[in-house]
């Protein structure tokens, strides 16, 4: 007499369980493998290769804020056309010569690819227009002398914003004061 199992239902691989089983690590690889390949192939924008440089550049970019600010100097800055010009009114005090042309540099936080940098001429004035890249969204802007002796710089959400005022920051040093001491004897 042979008996024959009842449970023997024929090769493993017809079976559900295993299949489930391998299942779980197999979508792991699958996801591993993918976000090695976008890790790879992605740009860290973030970060930048000259970090040090750029710290070193802080106090050089302090000085250049408290040159705008003894200046007197302030912008406004409004988009027009279909948000490809931009026009800057550009103040200061009273007998300070306004340059013949600016620098704009325009800088998206995250994404590198979309900043510009922009030459704008007098229009006289105190007016300076140019033509740019459509914006729209989160930017940092840098408005600059061609000598770069001065900068204004501030963040414009130009979708919620029709214009943008930069004065000079409030990250500017104060100016250097000679403290005196009086010495009682």
């Amino acid at each position: 007499m042979t008996s024959r199992r009842a449970t023997d239902s024929g090769p493993w691989y017809r079976e559900p369980w295993p299949w489930l089983i391998m299942l779980g690590p197999a979508v792991v690889i699958v996801a591993g493998v993918a976000t090695a390949y976008l890790a790879v192939i992605s740009n860290d924008g973030l970060v930048a290769d000259d970090y040090y440089k750029q710290g070193l550049a802080i106090n050089q970019r302090s000085e250049r804020h408290q040159r705008a600010a003894e200046l007197g100097l302030e912008a406004e800055l409004i988009l027009g056309g279909d948000r490809d010009r931009i026009r800057v009114l550009l103040r200061a005090k009273e007998g300070t010569p306004l340059p013949a042309t600016l620098t704009l540099r325009i800088t998206h936080p995250t994404r590198p690819g979309f900043d510009q940098s922009v030459s704008m001429r007098s229009e006289g004035g105190g007016v300076y227009g140019a033509k740019l890249l459509p914006i729209h969204g989160r930017w940092h802007l840098v408005l600059e002398d061609e000598q770069q002796e001065w900068l204004l710089a501030g963040d414009w959400e130009s979708d919620k914003q029709p214009a943008l005022r930069l004065l000079p920051s409030a990250r500017a040093l104060p100016p250097k004061e000679k403290i005196s001491v009086d010495k009682e004897r």
